[in-house]
C-alpha cells in the first residue's frame, strides 16, 4: 500500500454484522480500504482506547472512558435451551421461569447482571461459544443477546425471548479526540445520512470576482465574447456602416 494512503480500521465483537455499512463505505469511499478485525467483547473498547483501530462496534454497558460512543441499536435478550426443553414451549419468557435452571454466566458475558438468573454453575465458561456448547450438553442455560444466539447456532438447540432480562446495546467507539474525516464519514453511513449530506464534508468555496470573469460572467464581456465568437464561426464581418447581419438592400430602380 501506497505511503500516505488513508486507510480505516474497524474492530466489531462477535455477533455484530457490519457488512451493510462496509458496503456503503466501498460506495462512498472506493479509493479508502476498509479493514474488518474481530475481537473479543472484552478487550473491544481497549481497541479504541489505545488507537489500535479507528472505530469499534461493541456493546454496552462497557468502560467508556477517553471513548465517544454513539448506541446504534438494542438486542433482544433470549435464553439458549435443547430444543426438548420445557421452556420451549413457550413464545417468550421470564426470569422467574429460569429460576430452577442452572443458568451459565460465561466470563465474556456482555449484559452487566447485578444478579445472574437461576442457580450457578459449579464453573463459569470461559466463553459464550463455551457455554453454548454446555448447553448442548445438558449442563444447563444460557441468557444471551439474540446476535450470539444466531452465531452459535445448533441443531439441536433453540432460544427465547425474555421479557424481563438486561439488554444489550450495540454501539460504535472511537477515542474522544480523533473525531476525523473519515470517522465522520463512517459516522454518517451507520447513522444512515445520504451522500449529500454536508456533515463532516468541506464546505464549497463561494466563487470570487476573479472566478467568475474567467468564467465569461463578468458585466458586458460575455455577451462581447458570444458575438466575438459568431462572427468567428461564420467567417464574416459586418460592413462599416452597413445594416446589421453584413446584408444590402436592393438598389431602388430609376423612374
Amino acid at each position: 500500500m501506497p505511503d500516505g494512503q488513508p486507510t480505516f480500521t474497524l474492530a466489531y465483537v462477535p455477533g455484530v454484522m457490519p457488512g451493510k455499512w462496509v458496503r456503503r463505505w466501498q460506495e462512498r469511499l472506493p479509493g479508502v480500504p476498509l479493514t474488518l478485525v474481530q475481537t473479543p467483547a472484552a478487550d473491544a473498547a481497549a481497541l479504541a482506547r489505545d488507537r489500535d483501530v479507528d472505530a469499534v462496534l461493541l456493546r454496552l454497558p462497557t468502560d467508556r472512558t477517553g471513548l465517544h460512543a454513539i448506541p446504534l441499536y438494542t438486542e433482544t435478550t433470549v435464553v439458549v435451551i435443547p430444543k426438548d426443553h420445557l421452556v420451549a414451549a413457550a413464545d417468550e419468557v421470564t426470569l422467574d421461569d429460569l429460576a430452577d435452571d442452572i443458568v451459565l454466566h460465561p466470563l465474556d458475558d456482555t449484559l452487566g447482571w447485578e444478579r445472574p438468573p437461576g442457580r450457578p454453575a459449579i464453573e463459569r465458561p470461559a466463553t459464550t461459544a463455551d457455554a453454548v456448547t454446555l448447553v448442548a450438553a445438558g449442563v444447563g442455560l444460557l441468557v444471551v443477546p439474540q446476535s450470539l444466539a444466531r452465531l452459535y447456532h445448533r441443531r439441536d438447540l433453540t432460544h427465547r425471548p425474555v421479557t424481563d432480562a438486561p439488554q444489550s446495546r450495540v454501539a460504535l467507539a472511537w477515542p474522544e479526540d480523533e473525531t476525523t474525516d473519515l470517522m465522520e464519514q463512517f459516522i454518517g453511513i451507520v447513522r444512515g445520512r445520504t451522500v449529500n449530506s454536508t456533515r463532516g464534508r468541506p464546505p464549497t468555496p463561494t466563487p470570487t470576482p476573479a472566478t467568475r470573469s474567467r468564467a465569461g460572467g463578468g458585466d458586458g464581456d460575455g455577451e462581447k465574447g458570444a458575438k466575438a465568437a459568431v462572427r468567428r464561426s461564420t467567417g464574416k464581418k459586418r460592413q462599416p456602416g452597413g445594416p446589421r447581419g453584413g446584408r444590402r438592400r436592393k438598389p431602388r430602380r430609376r423612374s
